[in-house]
Formats: C-alpha cells, structure tokens, sequence
C-alpha cells in the first residue's frame, strides 16, 4: 500500500472504527412484575425492542415508601416495580420513572 492510497482509505479506516466499536447502552431489557419490559437510563434513549422470554415468579412483597420526588426531565411520575436481577437470582425493588 502506498502513501497515496492510505491518504485515502485512512477515513474509511476510522469511519469503520467509529461504527464497529461496542456500543455502551442505556437501555436494557428486564423482567419486571414477571413480564419482559425495556427500561431505560434515560427518558431520550430509546428503548429497544425485547425479545419474549420467560420471567421467573413474582415473590409476594410489599413494596418500600416512596419518598415523594420530582421526576428526573422527560419523565412524568415514578413508581416501584419488582426488577430480576440476574447476578443475584432475585427480584428487588427499583424505582421506574416515566
């Protein structure tokens, strides 16, 4: 390869770089009151579109008081929702703002 043609592959180079560097998303798909939902981190990510699994068994809980709050921008209310985390094997209470 010579100094010419990578003068003008070096922007294709870095283009391919940019687009097939991982990705870091905001959004993720959870089991959430049993059911697969998307939730985001924030209210301009959108959120992607969650393939069907199955949920394990929502444990009967009482959910933790809600200090009241202004929602985060973008958003309207916020509730508690049971969300499975994986690591754990366990549903834990979080707070969903939308």
């Amino acid at each position: 390869m010579t100094l010419r043609n990578l003068k003008w592959n070096l922007p294709a180079l870095m283009l391919s770089v940019f687009v097939s560097s991982p990705a870091f998303a905001l959004c993720q798909c959870v089991c959430m009151n049993g059911e697969v939902r998307a939730i985001c981190d924030s209210a301009i990510d959108l959120p992607p579109i969650c393939a069907p699994s199955v949920c394990p068994i929502v444990p009967p809980s009482i959910p933790p008081i809600h200090v009241p709050d202004v929602p985060p921008v973008g958003t309207t209310h916020c509730y508690e929702r049971q969300v499975y985390n994986y690591e754990t094997a366990r549903y834990e209470w979080k707070e969903v703002c939308q």
